[in-house]
């Protein structure tokens, strides 16, 4: 099994209708199963939602840790629970289709760190790649990814083809190595000053200039709030799907910080590209070291440090602050402390400490 089994920990029982009420509690129990060797029995999944149930892209995250090396049983789509029982995680290269609206990263960032754990590998997923509600292939490679390497965990992502909603179509492959020594305190109270805004504007299988059109628009909307950028527009290779995208990304002296706004039949390039200048104009105005994205997702990671599973790190604590506090980080928390010995505090005014418990 990849990593340690406590002593006497046995089934997981959660409740799919707390906290955020949505996928991000399956998500984060197939990865930690997989993890802790901790089998789960999840009811009310996504009670939340409407839908409700399990849907196909959360399906795809079943079947991927079943790949890894587990079984399920009730994993079907419209299912309210579901079982997972893990086994020993297989260290190799794996194929895996998302499907056609279904988000690579969420899958990636639900077996990226049980393949660690167990040796590394290649994940090699593909469906979409910009698509809502899910980070961005550009904001994995260029804010996750640095986060990741800091906790001792070296992965290398490219994208041989982007795919955008509702035909997927992209891919995206992560070599992924074993865990290097780690860190043994991570403290990120503040940001810093901003040293560098570099905006990105991208198409897939549309005409350049939308491209163009979406990076002026989110340079002069940074521009009017006093903040200067660097643009570049690139086309995207695409395979069925045609889209935009514009990433904003944010280089202060102590954290990076990323925002993807996703163009969509029949909305103006200019919207798009001032949507994601604006979206760090806001995040400038909160005194978070992290966006709610990363710090949301840097739980896992600090959490596997405290817990002592990416090697020994004393006190193997984790502080920071988040621009906001959201109810996908506070579940994320608690579905932690079920699978992990550790404590995670979250004050309301964004201040968040992960230590062993």
């Amino acid at each position: 099994m990849s990593g340690k089994q406590e002593p006497g920990d046995g089934l997981v029982r959660l409740d799919g209708s707390e906290g955020e009420g949505g996928g991000q509690i399956l998500r984060s129990a197939l990865s930690l199963s997989l993890i802790t060797g901790r089998p789960f029995h999840l009811s009310h999944l996504r009670a939340r939602r409407q839908p409700s149930g399990l849907r196909p892209q959360h399906l795809a995250c079943v079947r991927g840790a079943e790949a890894l090396g587990g079984l399920s049983e009730g994993a079907s789509v419209g299912a309210s629970e579901l079982s997972f029982t893990p086994q020993p995680v297989r260290a190799g290269d794996y194929l895996l289709e998302v499907g056609t609206a279904g988000s690579t990263p969420l899958l990636f960032q639900c077996l990226v760190y049980p393949l660690a754990l167990a040796g590394g590998g290649r994940l090699t997923l593909r469906g979409g790649t910009h698509l809502p509600h899910s980070p961005s292939f550009h904001y994995l490679a260029t804010v996750w990814q640095p986060v990741a390497r800091a906790y001792g965990l070296p992965v290398q992502l490219t994208m041989p083809q982007a795919g955008f909603y509702p035909e997927g179509a992209g891919e995206i492959v992560a070599d992924v190595g074993a865990p290097q020594e780690p860190p043994r305190l991570v403290e990120l109270p503040a940001r810093g000053m901003l040293r560098e805004v570099h905006v990105a504007s991208f198409v897939g299988g549309l005409p350049f200039g939308i491209a163009e059109r979406q990076s002026r628009a989110a340079v002069l909307a940074l521009r009017e709030r006093g903040v200067l950028a660097e643009a570049e527009n690139r086309p995207l290779p695409v395979g069925r799907s045609m889209g935009t995208v514009t990433f904003v990304l944010a280089q202060f002296e102590h954290t990076i910080a990323g925002f993807t706004s996703l163009g969509e039949r029949g909305r103006p390039a200019e919207d798009v590209g001032r949507e994601a200048g604006e979206a760090l104009a806001r995040f400038m105005e909160t005194g978070g070291a992290l966006d709610e994205h990363l710090a949301d997702q840097i739980l896992l990671p600090a959490a596997l440090l405290a817990s002592g599973r990416l090697g020994a790190a004393t006190p193997g604590t984790t502080r920071f602050t988040a621009a906001r506090v959201t109810d996908h980080l506070t579940t994320h928390a608690r579905v932690l402390e079920r699978f992990l010995p550790v404590r995670i505090r979250v004050d309301a005014a964004g201040a968040i400490e992960v230590t062993p418990a």
